[in-house]
């Protein structure tokens, strides 16, 4: 069995609505960002913070990944938020607008100095120009441990607010963007999550950009509504297909017949050694899809 972590769906719920943080723990979600950034108004930010770390404390959400979403360090609101969300004890803590390693150095500095527990790991909105130029930088800040970074999250609506590049269907603007991104999270380890769809009634619109997200090498999609969440959890998924003919992949490459060979052919397709990580991939996948039970 598989103890790979799914962040398949990871719906932002807004921290100063008490009555979305309790409907979360019913939800099919991977993961949970309880948000006191984006989603919380000014005057709602300190209701938004107890609410959110009284949840997080009092439990009741399963197996599923609770991240809180803080504000930004220099904001009004940035050290009572982290100083709080390190004593209620998720199992991430979320960052916006990393821009720079130096912003990981500092929030690891605050960390220390607050004696965060281990347990709390910390993921990096990248969300600006200056985060896209320096996101080699970035990614290459998880080899210092104390940064504690393991997931980048893509911020799409600041990137175009900043960029002025359009939201349009397949988003062409954003892909050179997306792609680098992801890159540099492949090559430090690094789980990487696409931003959100922003139209809550158009759950197929949802659909087509999970997909393409998946079929770009994404782990999942932030969410902003539980309709989102079927067609994440569907997308970011091996079908049914893949699965059987990863399994055959595997089956052949096991054979002792194939064992010093590099190349075989399977139903009239080539399948090189490398397949086989592929192969494992999508099988854990769904094992560990089947472990969850949505």
């Amino acid at each position: 069995m598989s103890d790979l972590r799914l962040r398949r769906s990871v719906l932002y719920m807004p921290g100063s609505n008490q009555r979305a943080l309790d409907k979360a723990k019913t939800l099919t979600a991977d993961s949970l960002i309880l948000d006191l950034e984006d989603a919380v108004a000014p005057d709602a930010k300190e209701v938004a913070r107890e609410q959110v770390c009284a949840a997080v404390k009092g439990g009741g959400y399963g197996e599923r990944e609770i991240i809180i979403r803080v504000n930004a360090p220099q904001t009004p609101w940035g050290e009572a938020d982290l100083k709080a969300a390190i004593q209620a004890r998720p199992d991430a803590i979320l960052m916006p607008k990393v821009s720079s390693p130096a912003v990981l150095e500092s929030i690891a500095n605050h960390l220390e100095a607050l004696d965060a527990p281990e347990s709390i790991a910390v993921w990096a909105m990248i969300e600006t120009p200056a985060a896209i130029l320096n996101i080699q930088e970035i990614a290459k800040a998880r080899r210092d441990r104390r940064t504690r970074l393991t997931c980048f999250v893509l911020g799409t609506n600041d990137l175009a607010k900043d960029t002025w590049a359009q939201l349009v269907p397949g988003r062409v603007p954003m892909l050179p963007w997306m792609m680098f991104t992801l890159a540099a999270a492949r090559a430090e380890g690094l789980t990487i999550l696409d931003g959100v769809w922003n139209d809550i009634e158009d759950v197929a619109g949802c659909r087509a950009e999970c997909q393409q997200a998946r079929d770009l090498g994404f782990d999942g999609k932030t969410l902003i509504h539980p309709n989102q969440l079927e067609p994440a959890n569907t997308c970011f998924a091996p079908s049914d297909e893949e699965v059987r003919r990863a399994r055959l992949v595997i089956e052949a490459f096991d054979r002792e017949e194939n064992a010093k060979r590099g190349a075989i052919k399977i139903e009239g397709r080539m399948y090189e050694r490398q397949h086989i990580g592929m192969a494992r991939r999508a099988v854990n996948w769904r094992e560990a899809i089947a472990a969850k039970g949505y």
